[in-house]
């Protein structure tokens, strides 16, 4: 039988095998020189439109195709009992955003936190949770069905991983990508941000992309 952490472990590995799996499937090769040259942001060319997606914000209403156009978007999967890695995350975007507060609003990179823990974790929470670590953070999430089939058009993934023995049922935890997808002024799949992220380079190339794709 094979113990949590030993579950645990296949499941990272999976996922970065699926992650190599689906940047060769899906993106090909490296983003041509048009783009500024990254160091954080891994971007590909052709970039991968999404299918079509439904999630539900933090305010309520319907996240969708082309609710995110004008915008470079960074997609984080997470959820708000993580112990480690989600509020890591998120602090360290927190960082990236106050660097973009002089860009306008209409172009200013975005940064999506999508819960995957819809069973704890509402609309409200995911809001307060969201934004105590910057204001302009948008958090979305949606039933299990629509989750997992906008992840895996992200080719992220996640899992719920069952509570210790004897614990109580609630207090289970949710395995999930650490990488971060990037997403175009066109709602595309254009790239990726890999672990471990530097908040400094990560602003300096969506600020860069910002003003590349600027009309």
């Amino acid at each position: 039988m094979f113990n949590r952490s030993t579950l645990v472990i296949l499941f990272v590995a999976l996922a970065a095998g699926l992650g190599l799996i689906a940047s060769k499937h899906f993106f090909g090769d490296p983003a041509p020189s048009a783009w500024p040259q990254t160091s954080a942001v891994k971007l590909f060319d052709p970039p991968r439109p999404l299918p079509d997606f439904s999630l539900r914000q933090s305010d309520g209403t319907q996240l969708v195709p082309g609710e995110l156009n004008g915008h470079w978007t960074l997609v984080f999967l997470g959820f708000t009992h993580c112990p480690d890695i989600c509020p890591l995350t998120l602090s360290q975007m927190a960082q990236a955003q106050q660097q973009w507060e002089s860009i306008p609003d209409a172009v200013r990179p975005r940064v999506l936190f999508v819960s995957v823990d819809p069973e704890r974790d509402t609309p409200d929470r995911i809001g307060e949770y969201a934004h105590a670590f910057h204001k302009d953070t948008l958090a979305a999430t949606a039933d299990i069905p629509s989750l997992e089939r906008f992840a895996r058009s992200l080719s992220l993934v996640f899992a719920k991983v069952p509570p210790e023995d004897g614990a109580p049922a609630d207090q289970y935890s949710v395995d999930h990508s650490a990488t971060m997808a990037v997403l175009d002024p066109q709602g595309r799949m254009s790239g990726v941000v890999q672990q471990p992220f530097d908040p400094a380079a990560l602003a300096a190339d969506l600020a860069a992309l910002t003003a590349a794709s600027a009309p």
